[in-house]
């Protein structure tokens, strides 16, 4: 079935919004203009986006990743595209190294078992988020696992994790960290600089090892000071970096939104970082072994105080980057065309020929109204759109 989709304002056809058309088959984009589109339109719609990938993500509907059954891998993968959220980057966080292993050894198996056909979040290779970490930047880490990158330590995870390991965040002033950058990014894993209390120099070494991304700007490493640039400074200044940022108005204000789309356009890669609290009611939840409170309107905290994850929408992330002064192009690009090519995904984060028919409709507040995954409809107004079978493993 062939599909032709006109949008008031589109969004990756060309690098500016306008007026434009896709028209799909067999799951894929196969034509897209902003002209006059090859037949008669089946569906016009106001603003048209690709689908949002969140490339940061711990868990959500009461299920955090380490711990998450079949059903709630199930539960999550049909529930994100309500948010617009086409594909996402699981991630596992600091945890011994065995355990660590076998996350990935089992999250390979449910990549496996998911059928992208059928309307549900892709699962894209995931990330895991130490244990090379700064104890002083540890954030919501268990300070007993965090440990140096060891050649073992670091083949052990390469090997693990094969296709199904995206990304590693680590701090690049841990012993042998450089060397680890290096290892990580000759097996295909990019490198991401987080919970970090490294100089700027460390940082631009880092770059010059392969590093390509930053963990959660501003969070958990050391800050823009103007004799010490910090992971903040360094960040900001190289072209070579891409920024995830979580703009959920707690962990960053305003004001920080702002000034990194301003510093760092086309460099900005909007996460949610949302542990197993989002889209439940307030309460206690989990995220890597330990308990997270949650109360109305805050994010989820550590018995400490300390920010633990978020619980956001990721079309509210959008939309508060634009209310922060992003511009919408940017915004949109910024879970999108951005960590589209963060991540390495061709198919992904546009709608022009050859992109995989995933595609989002949001209204004048940038809220999801439709989802669509592989040219079939995920969402529409506030309903799943259809039956979805099993993402079991199996035996």
């Amino acid at each position: 079935m062939q599909l032709v989709i006109c949008a008031t304002s589109a969004h990756g056809i060309t690098d500016t919004s306008g007026p434009g058309w896709i028209q799909v088959a067999d799951g894929h984009v196969v034509a897209s203009g902003t002209g006059k589109p090859p037949r008669p339109a089946d569906l016009h719609v106001e603003l048209l986006a690709p689908g949002f990938i969140d490339a940061q993500i711990n868990g959500a509907y009461g299920a955090d990743f380490a711990s998450a059954t079949d059903d709630d891998w199930t539960h999550i993968a049909e529930s994100l595209p309500s948010t617009g959220v086409t594909a996402i980057v699981p991630t596992f966080i600091t945890a011994p190294i065995d355990e660590i292993t076998e996350h990935l050894r089992t999250y390979t198996l449910r990549r496996a078992a998911v059928d992208d056909r059928a309307g549900t979040t892709r699962l894209l290779p995931c990330h895991v988020e130490g244990p090379f970490l700064a104890p002083t930047r540890r954030g919501a880490h268990r300070a007993e696992f965090l440990i140096d990158p060891t050649p073992e330590r670091v083949n052990a995870l390469i090997e693990a994790g094969g296709d199904s390991l995206g990304h590693v965040t680590l701090a690049p002033e841990r012993d042998g960290a450089l060397a680890a950058i290096a290892a990580f990014v000759a097996a295909g894993v990019r490198v991401s600089v987080g919970h970090s209390d490294a100089d700027a120099a460390t940082v631009s070494a880092a770059a010059d090892a392969g590093a390509t991304l930053v963990t959660h700007l501003f969070n958990a490493q050391s800050p823009l000071m103007p004799r010490r640039p910090g992971v903040v400074g360094a960040a900001l200044a190289d072209a070579r970096l891409t920024l995830g940022l979580i703009a959920d108005l707690h962990h960053v204000e305003a004001e920080a939104i702002r000034l990194t789309f301003a510093a760092a356009d086309g460099r900005v890669m909007l996460v949610t970082d949302n542990v197993s609290a989002f889209g439940m009611p307030p309460g206690e939840y989990e995220l890597g072994g330990q308990m997270l409170s949650v109360t109305e309107g805050q994010p989820p905290l550590r018995a400490d105080g300390t920010l633990a994850g978020a619980a956001v929408r990721l079309d509210t992330c959008v939309a508060n980057a634009a209310a922060s002064g992003a511009s919408v192009d940017q915004a949109i690009a910024a879970v999108t065309t951005v960590p589209a090519r963060a991540l390495g995904l061709d198919d992904m984060g546009h709608l022009r020929a050859g992109a995989v028919a995933d595609f989002v409709v949001l209204d004048a507040d940038l809220r999801t109204q439709q989802t669509w995954i592989g040219g079939r409809p995920a969402w529409i107004d506030g309903k799943m759109a259809f039956d979805r079978g099993s993402l079991a493993v199996g035996d």
